[in-house]
């Protein structure tokens, strides 16, 4: 078994893509490769076929292993739920709400995690591919770092330095972090790369040489800008994006913790929608057709959100103006008229009033439900997701959204309000079809297949601009 660990100068310098390309390449050459992220911090999850979750970008990169996600392959995963705490979720399972400032003392029990997961996979595959957090730069947090050269380093794996030229700085980067970081941390990095650059890679030669004079690091290649990054799933709420398409046109409110926004990928990349995404501060449109209330990692905390930006006031014009709207989870649990929270799971114990367009109430508790799923929903059948926790009845729930098979959401009498716990239900082309049929727009068929021929085309990128080969020899 060999190992590499791509880490980055700083968060979203593509260290995800660099992975999933890199696993896909050593796939095609005949190789058993599996992706591992010690430790990683998104609400972006997605459900283990055992009943545990994981980072998104995880799950894309099993994918491009070819292999279904595990929890070993991102065994330490912290969900943000306010600006200074989050969920800690071990092995899939959640065992602690911490605050950054107590976070340290967990960092034992974690760390035995981290490497009790390690071994499983390198015992098991050719070749395990690492992704770091953050930047090893971040040499104040280095003594209870398990995310980056504390992991490296605790098991001798070899580290490849990814910079981002996009950004600008990129020398500074890397040079910076070669003179800040401790010198046995160093000696673990094997060399860099330049990832998304625009232009002729060409141009950058001396820069690049620079590089390698002040760091003695060998160089690896120049990776130009992948264009169709933005057909695969992304895990960082930086990268919310809109669409392009023209058509039907929807709107999805952007909360301040919003969780597996990729449910909206494949409505994205239809060419007959106009998918806006709704950043705070800005009205909902009088022109959408659909408002879609996305999942939350908090929601007591985003319902009060979206009330502060008065989108609950412009909800109530947009039903009367004839428009649809859409729950998912979080958003499902705010549409109705009440949240329990008797225990304070979820903010302060108590109650608080919901929106009131559907008629049911959830109850909120300590067990997280965590589910894979086949159903029908439309009477079309659909595949996807549930990850939350709350129980959720009322009158409404009597016209579920799906069967999955036990009855799933509601829907109002009109039909034009609807919430459900299932995430993911949009990559099912048929569902899709169905669903944007209500709305009077057509479908291009054809997602989870263009998600995978994305992963060959990002694999053929990194063939071509990177030494693959000379990378993977590096491992050990």
């Amino acid at each position: 078994m060999s190992t590499i660990m791509i880490q980055g100068t700083g968060s979203n310098v593509g260290k995800s893509l660099l992975v999933a390309g890199l696993c896909r390449a050593a796939l095609r050459r005949g190789l058993s490769v599996a992706p591992f992220k010690p430790q990683n911090m998104s609400n972006n999850a997605a459900v283990t076929a055992d009943g545990g979750e994981i980072g998104r970008a995880q799950a894309l990169q099993a994918r491009a292993c070819g292999l279904q996600p595990m929890t070993d392959m991102n065994p330490v995963l912290l969900k943000p739920e306010t600006d200074t705490g989050a969920q800690v979720i071990l092995h899939g399972r959640a065992i602690a709400r911490a605050q950054a400032r107590d976070y340290a003392t967990l960092k034992p029990l974690l760390m035995q995690g981290v490497m009790d997961s390690f071994r499983r996979l390198r015992g098991a595959y050719d070749v395990v591919i690492v992704e770091g957090a953050g930047s090893p730069a971040e040499v104040n947090l280095r003594p209870r770092d398990i995310a980056n050269m504390g992991f490296a380093r605790a098991a001798n794996v070899p580290v490849i330095l990814a910079g981002d030229i996009d950004r600008g700085g990129v020398i500074a980067q890397i040079v910076g972090t070669r003179a800040v970081i401790d010198p046995e941390d160093a000696a673990m990095i094997c060399g860099f790369l330049i990832n998304k650059f625009r232009g002729d890679p060409r141009l950058f030669d001396d820069g690049y040489q620079m590089i390698a004079d002040h760091t003695g690091w060998r160089g690896f290649g120049v990776v130009p800008w992948f264009p169709n990054a933005h057909l695969l799933p992304a895990e960082d709420a930086v990268d919310l994006r809109a669409s392009k398409g023209q058509g039907v046109r929807i709107v999805c409110l952007i909360l301040s913790r919003i969780a597996n926004f990729d449910d909206l990928d494949p409505l994205a990349a239809e060419p007959g929608v106009q998918l806006t995404m709704l950043g705070p501060g800005r009205p909902i449109p009088g022109d959408a057709d659909v408002v879609i209330i996305p999942g939350t990692k908090s929601t007591l905390g985003d319902l009060a959100f979206l009330r502060a930006q008065g989108w609950d006031i412009d909800l109530t014009a947009h039903i009367r103006r004839g428009g649809h709207v859409l729950g998912i989870c979080g958003g499902y649990q705010m549409l109705g008229r009440v949240i329990h929270d008797p225990e304070g799971r979820d903010g302060m114990a108590g109650q608080v009033a919901g929106l009131g367009l559907l008629n049911v109430e959830t109850t909120m508790s300590a067990d997280k439900h965590l589910q894979r799923i086949t159903g029908t929903a439309l009477g079309q059948p659909v595949t996807g997701y549930e990850i939350h926790m709350g129980r959720t009845c009322g009158p409404d729930c009597a016209r579920p959204f799906a069967r999955i098979p036990h009855a799933d959401g509601a829907v109002d009498s009109n039909g034009r309000i609807a919430g459900t716990y299932l995430h993911g239900l949009f990559a099912d082309d048929s569902f899709r079809a169905a669903w944007l049929a209500q709305l009077g727009a057509s479908s291009q068929p054809g997602y989870e297949a263009g998600v995978d021929q994305t992963l060959d085309e990002l694999a053929d990128h990194l063939e071509a601009h990177l030494d693959v080969g000379g990378l993977l020899a590096v491992a050990r």
